[in-house]
């Protein structure tokens, strides 16, 4: 099943092709740093057998926060936390990704000032941000920078930018969310202007695989599409981005059809027009499915969410779907076999004619 084979992105080898997709626990200290349960949580997907693990959104700034509780990688005090994670991880079998970002005006802490690319709020009732300088704008590039310098000191072997759901980059490549009349905004190129920055900074600091998370479409008029993409897509192939993870929406407020695999077009598209690797996202919940996605050339990769999520084993329970075999954790094998040899030997039954009874 090619679910199950290796994938190799730049200079690193995954044992299979399922990621778990990067979701905020809300769950850190106070000061951005790990807690125990992020050990537990992600350490038990890495034993469930995916072979890239994502942790939630770091946070670049201290004002980045999507919400109270999230991962910060803002200071160097946070460095000792993930890289304990990074190395229970690679303990448990896997790989470690760390997606860096900011939540521009969806930050959730009221006692924080919000920031975006335009004085616009998300929506009625909610608070409107500060719109960055074009000082402010240099700082978050180099607020990246160290982020992905963090990251690399931190042990992380994949490296994703969040430009996705309504977060400041997002916001930056929307013109729902970005009206600046200055070289950060009106068309294409200004817009993309500041991931451009962010990339190529990035990129000073971080040589392993680079990845970039996108809303492939806002679910609005007057918004970005996946054609749109096709632009900003090109670009990043050409700044040396290895893969686009293709999600969607979050830049305003939209009614969205959900169904298994309905992301995925989206990632195919970018495929097969770019030449790029892309990674699906978006309800894919059995084996089946992630194996049509992989093995037909829709996309390269699947990162599995809210189902890895219910099922810390979610890529065993896709191998028992597909009726294949994956690597079992040796402590597994090791009690199974105990258990085996401590079981009372079978005494044999004297024939009997009641054929069909137990």
């Amino acid at each position: 099943m090619k679910l199950f084979e290796p994938i190799t992105i730049r200079n690193l080898t995954l044992k299979n092709r399922i990621a778990m997709s990067p979701m905020c626990m809300h769950s850190a200290a106070e000061d951005g740093c790990i807690s125990d349960f992020h050990l537990v949580h992600y350490g038990a997907r890495a034993l469930g057998g995916a072979g890239l693990i994502f942790l939630e959104t770091l946070a670049v700034q201290a004002n980045g926060l999507i919400n109270a509780g999230d991962l910060g990688i803002w200071d160097d005090t946070h460095v000792p936390g993930l890289s304990r994670v990074v190395e229970i991880i690679h303990k448990m079998g896997a790989m470690a990704g760390a997606q860096i970002g900011h939540g521009g005006r969806l930050l959730g802490v009221e006692t924080l000032p919000a920031v975006a690319p335009s004085a616009l709020p998300y929506a009625n009732g909610y608070r409107t941000p500060l719109a960055l300088s074009e000082a402010a704008i240099f700082e978050m590039v180099d607020s990246f920078q160290v982020a992905a310098k963090r990251a690399r000191m931190s042990g992380f072997d994949v490296l994703e930018i969040h430009t996705a759901h309504g977060y400041l980059l997002n916001e930056f490549l929307s013109p729902l969310a970005n009206r600046r009349e200055d070289q950060w905004g009106g068309n294409h190129e200004n817009r993309y202007r500041i991931v451009r920055h962010i990339i190529d900074a990035v990129k000073t600091e971080w040589d392993g695989p680079l990845f970039v998370r996108i809303s492939s479409t806002d679910y609005a008029e007057g918004g970005n599409t996946p054609e749109d993409f096709l632009t900003y897509g090109r670009w990043m192939k050409e700044q040396g981005v290895d893969l686009i993870d293709c999600s969607s929406k979050g830049i305003a407020p939209a009614k969205v059809t959900s169904f298994p695999g309905y992301q995925v077009p989206a990632a195919t598209l970018l495929k097969e027009k770019l030449g790029i690797m892309t990674g699906a996202v978006g309800l894919i919940e059995t084996g089946d499915l992630a194996e049509d996605i992989v093995h037909n050339g829709r996309a390269d990769i699947v990162l599995i969410g809210r189902a890895m999520l219910r099922d810390p084993f979610w890529a065993r329970t896709a191998a028992d779907q597909l009726r294949t075999q994956i690597p079992v954790p040796p402590q597994y094998t090791r009690y199974g076999a105990w258990w085996l040899d401590n079981q009372p030997k079978p005494v044999s039954a004297p024939i009997s004619n009641s054929a069909g009874k137990y």
